[in-house]
């Protein structure tokens, strides 16, 4: 991968991409990101750029043609991380049953933007999110199919001798006890937190495996991009592929799934009673603080959040 120069042309406000800007973060031109892009990726110089408008809360993301993309962080963000997001891009993209988005080039910050940014492939369709904007839930067997091939093709991925970073999700569940007091805390006007707070205290509990596998880490709808029958055609977002434990990746039963098919991945993945009620802990762990924390700043984060603890709630199969 080739380290570029970070090119011309202050990124300011212009055309906002993030529904969830704060104070701090990083402000994307559309105009300017064209010329970064050109100067930085001469082959691209010509090529038409447009912004995009995604649930995304980490990255402007501007089109480049019809096979590229730049992403571009809202904050700031060193060349070493990218690059190694770079990296795990790569490495899924080389294990994955499914299509996913191979990098192209990392681009070092400098003052007229402060972050490092990057270039990968485009996978075309749409993402799962798109795929339900009322709230439905799935009704493509074969996507559960799908998921199940996905999981096992990167359970089987090497470790090379790496374990759990200890960022995020993918270690200890009681770890995040914490956040989510304060999750709990913020939501009782979003849901029924005593249920959500006893099905927590009841699956947190459940012991970590003392296995390690490769993990995506984030496969939530916006991640998954679904051919036009419904099945899966592409994976996105895999920076962050790295080891974990087992169940993380169980969390798309939850976001994306039904009953119907949240039991067909079961049975597919042959998991047991303690590796999917994990997997149930860690969607709880994510949605919980999905639904207040951009209530008013991301609606499709938000109503992501919710829809799954609906779910989870309802699911007779984590029933005390």
């Amino acid at each position: 991968m080739d380290r570029h120069g970070a090119g011309r042309g202050v990124l300011t406000e212009d055309r906002s991409l993030s529904s969830s800007k704060g104070p701090g973060q990083l402000r994307v031109a559309e105009a300017a990101a064209t010329e970064r892009i050109a100067a930085a990726f001469p082959a691209f110089a010509g090529r038409p750029v447009r912004a995009l408008a995604t649930p995304g809360t980490v990255n402007a993301l501007f089109r480049i043609g019809d096979a590229h993309v730049a992403r571009f962080p809202l904050q700031p963000t060193s060349y070493a991380e990218i690059a190694a997001e770079a990296a795990a891009l790569e490495e899924f993209a080389t294990v994955a049953p499914f299509p996913a988005p191979v990098p192209v080039g990392v681009v070092d910050g400098d003052a007229g933007y402060p972050s490092a940014w990057s270039v990968q492939t485009w996978i075309p369709g749409r993402t799962a999110s798109e795929g339900e904007p009322d709230g439905s839930e799935s009704t493509c067997p074969g996507l559960a199919e799908d998921l199940a091939h996905l999981i096992v093709a990167l359970r089987a991925a090497p470790l090379r001798g790496r374990s759990f970073d200890g960022r995020g999700r993918g270690g200890d569940l009681r770890a995040h006890e914490d956040w989510m007091s304060e999750c709990f805390a913020r939501s009782a006007h979003l849901l029924d937190v005593g249920a959500a707070r006893s099905l927590w205290a009841r699956l947190s509990r459940i012991p970590h495996p003392g296995v390690e596998v490769m993990s995506h880490r984030d496969l939530i709808p916006p991640n998954l991009v679904l051919s036009d029958d419904g099945r899966l055609g592409g994976v996105l977002d895999s920076g962050s592929f790295g080891p974990a434990d087992p169940a993380l990746d169980l969390v798309v039963a939850w976001h994306v799934l039904d009953r119907r098919d949240r039991l067909a991945l079961r049975a597919a993945l042959g998991c047991g009673d303690a590796e999917w009620q994990r997997g149930a802990a860690w969607a709880l762990q994510q949605a919980m603080g999905l639904g207040w924390y951009y209530e008013r700043t991301n609606a499709v984060m938000a109503a992501l959040g919710l829809r799954t603890m609906g779910r989870l709630l309802a699911d007779p199969d984590l029933a005390g």
